[in-house]
């Protein structure tokens, strides 16, 4: 119907035009005095020959506006599948098309290059700073001190960093290096918070974890991932008291922390990508980019991550690790 009525508006000069002709027709008739009957059936025979023309050109424009809506998302082929040439328009129409399309192939193919290009240079930065981090981190190992301990801390959030920047890079990538199997849960999570030991200490925060004994079907490095990078937003947020790490209904996996909390207006977009919220206006080196790297992985792997949050109270985050279709390799 919303067809039909476009049709119609975009004909409507035709309509007008032929309306004026039966009027002038009907007038010139009446002026003669000839039979009312010479005046109706003409006018009739007229608007019947019309309105069945109209069926068929209607047909003809519904045909055309499927055919283009067929191939509106085929880019590659769409020189070659548009509708019959039917007049001079139709043909400037079509070379207007053809041009489009090359140059939006071209543009595609460059765009493709230089994002290789860019991705082929993070990930090579990305490896080659991994060098004097671990050489920065043996040097540390040998002294201990709160200066060291200090060094030691933030050189496990630039590895973050960096390693942030590799897990960007992969799940854009084509190919994947899952390897989904039965893993320790316990093995996983210990861990993770072994990294931070040092955080815990010198923020004097209390860690309350009793092992799981549990096994998830899970790929281990992804999944640590996104334990480090829960716990690490635990740590940032969580100016005093404790962090808490729980076992729910078998195999949701709970970190709870006690620090400043998540707006409720802020809540249901922490997982977007690039969205930093009130605290991370308030914290300027936030990236809002790391929840987003969480959800991504845990809709990879089948599992789920949801968050819970009182401001000034603390937040919840679970991931539950059950939700999964993927195969044991």
């Amino acid at each position: 119907m919303k067809l039909f009525l476009q049709y119609l508006k975009q004909r409507r000069r035709i309509f007008i035009v032929g309306i004026v002709f039966c009027v002038i027709f009907s007038v010139s008739f009446l002026l003669y005095h000839l039979p009312i009957g010479a005046v109706i059936y003409p006018t009739l025979l007229c608007a019947a020959l019309g309105i069945l023309i109209m069926v068929f050109d209607f047909l003809r424009v519904k045909r055309e506006h499927e055919a283009l809506n067929s191939i509106r998302s085929m880019t590659d082929v769409i020189a070659g599948s548009l509708p019959k040439i039917d007049g001079i328009k139709d043909e400037d129409y079509q070379q207007i098309l053809r041009l489009l399309s090359e140059e939006h192939n071209h543009y595609r193919t460059q765009t493709n290059r230089k994002y290789a290009d860019m991705i082929d240079y993070y990930t090579v930065w990305a490896h080659q700073i991994k060098t004097p981090i671990a050489s920065m981190r043996l040097h540390l190992q040998n002294e201990d001190s709160a200066l060291s301990r200090t060094l030691t801390s933030d050189l496990h959030r630039i590895e973050q960093y960096v390693e942030m920047v590799l897990t960007f890079l992969r799940l854009n990538s084509e190919s994947t290096d899952y390897v989904i199997k039965e893993y320790d849960l316990d093995k996983i999570i210990k861990s993770a918070v072994r990294k931070f030991s040092t955080d815990f200490i010198g923020r004097k925060l209390s860690l309350v974890y009793e092992p799981v004994n549990t096994t998830v079907i899970t790929d281990e490095k992804w999944l640590s991932f996104v334990i480090e990078q829960v716990l690490s937003n635990a740590l940032k947020y969580t100016p005093a008291g404790s962090i808490t790490i729980t076992l729910e209904n078998e195999k949701t996996l709970r970190i709870r922390d006690t620090g400043i909390g998540i707006a409720p207006e802020d809540l249901p977009r922490i997982f977007e990508n690039g969205y930093t919220g009130y605290n991370g206006r308030t914290d300027k080196k936030a990236s809002g980019i790391g929840l987003y790297l969480c959800k991504r992985i845990c809709n990879n792997l089948g599992h789920t991550i949801t968050a819970r949050s009182i401001v000034d109270v603390g937040t919840i985050i679970e991931i539950d690790l059950a939700q999964t279709e993927l195969e044991v390799e």
